[in-house]
């Protein structure tokens, strides 16, 4: 498992701030949409690796996301319900 650390990036003040931190099997990809905790969808823009960094406490990388458009259809979870669809 890779520990990252997210970090959001708000588009409207230019600005970047600590989200949580989350383990992944593998670490996203530039692009790819990430569907969080907080029922929101988010696109990843960064991934950026700590080189030689191993803790088992710390994070190994900075994921840099952003909101998606309320619009798009990824925010539909392709017709999934989360409560139903997806194991704890």
């Amino acid at each position: 498992m890779h520990k990252v650390l997210i970090v959001m990036h708000d588009h409207a003040h230019d600005d970047y701030y600590r989200m949580n931190k989350v383990e992944f099997e593998a670490l996203p990809a530039v692009g790819q949409y990430l569907y969080n905790t907080d029922g929101l969808v988010y696109q990843v823009e960064e991934v950026t690796n700590f080189a030689g960094y191993v803790s088992s406490k710390g994070a190994v990388a900075l994921v840099v996301i952003h909101q998606v458009e309320k619009e798009l259809p990824v925010n539909n979870l392709y017709g999934l319900n989360i409560e139903e669809d997806l194991d704890d």
